[in-house]
């Protein structure tokens, strides 16, 4: 009987001593939510232990949201936790939320945080907006958007897109990679869709402000604030950038028209020499037929001496007029019909 007495004090003394350990154990985590109005009961702090959940992690996570003015419980946080969830996230992102008077709720914060979400990270971009660059370079390899105007000319352009985070979308929105895509190709469409790029480098918030009314941010997980043109320049004009195929094909088409203008002229030049040799060849023909006709004369001459329609004195007459003339026409300096013949 003795024995049985002393197997039961020394399980009693057993069960005292677990009971003290386990006590002081979670002293600390206890004493700490009691204090800070976030009473915690040593048997869920036990409970937790026992589903291998941090009980020091779940009661600061109970106590800062308690601080802020909120209420939660220790088995959402739990709930949370064992979802594989960020449960430190999700309070932070409550409190900044509540304090930004931004409507949201744990169900939904933990939704957004089990998405992959940054939960944090979206409130406070909600409340102030940041910049991504467009193109992002560290990502793309790129600095820079290659765009081409109507006239051919390569633009080199880079935006900067102010967001605010869409609580509203962020579950199941798309991110910041579909943001930079689509204003992308807003701006390459835009530019391309510009007669000059002269228009372009004048009014380049006209380009913004088509990408930014094209409704770009629909069905992401942001809202474009602003689309402002940081930087944009003619390609192939600054650093070691590659030539500028547009400039090259308008200067190889100049190039081109002025061969075609000078072969033109070329031709119409052969054409006036050719013209020219021609003329000069009917001038010889028509020479040919005066001295054809000329020689004609004497016969004539002989032909009304014979028939007697011409006497001798007429002849003689005609031959002084004739040397008369050439007298006059070698004073004056006029070549004579011989030598002109000839």
């Amino acid at each position: 009987m003795a024995g049985f007495f002393g197997v039961l004090v020394i399980l009693l003394a057993l069960v005292v001593a677990i009971f003290v350990g386990v006590f002081f154990y979670f002293l600390n985590v206890w004493v700490r939510a009691l204090m800070s109005g976030a009473r915690v009961s040593i048997a869920s702090l036990i409970g937790m232990k026992l589903r291998r959940v941090p009980p020091a992690m779940i009661v600061d996570a109970r106590i800062q949201v308690i601080k802020a003015g909120l209420d939660l419980s220790t088995d959402l946080l739990e709930a949370h936790y064992l979802a594989g969830g960020d449960v430190e996230n999700v309070v932070k992102a409550l409190i900044a939320a509540d304090k930004a008077n931004i409507r949201l709720n744990f169900q939904k914060a933990a939704a957004m945080n089990l998405a992959g979400r940054d939960v944090e990270d979206a409130v406070r971009t909600s409340v102030i907006p940041k910049v991504i660059d467009c193109p992002d370079s560290g990502k793309s390899g790129t600095a820079m958007l290659d765009a081409v105007a109507k006239d051919g000319i390569r633009l080199l352009v880079k935006a900067r897109v102010t967001v605010r985070t869409n609580l509203e979308r962020l579950v199941g929105g798309a991110g910041e990679d579909t943001i930079i895509a689509r204003v992308g190709q807003g701006i390459v469409s835009a530019i391309g869709s510009s007669a000059s790029y002269k228009d372009v480098l004048e009014n380049p918030d006209h380009i913004s402000r088509r990408v930014l009314e094209s409704g770009l941010d629909s069905q992401t997980a942001y809202e474009i604030v602003s689309i402002d043109i940081a930087d944009i320049s003619v390609a192939g004009t600054a650093g070691n950038d590659v030539a500028n195929v547009g400039a090259m094909l308008e200067t190889e088409r100049a190039e081109a028209d002025k061969k075609l203008r000078q072969a033109e002229a070329e031709g119409r030049r052969a054409t006036a020499v050719a013209r020219e040799q021609e003329m000069r060849a009917l001038v010889q023909e028509m020479h040919a037929r005066v001295v054809e006709a000329q020689a004609e004369v004497p016969k004539a001459i002989a032909q009304a001496l014979r028939e007697g329609k011409l006497g001798v004195m007429d002849y003689y007459r005609l031959q002084n007029i004739q040397a008369d003339t050439e007298m006059r026409k070698s004073v004056a300096g006029e070549p004579d019909a011989k030598q002109s013949q000839s």
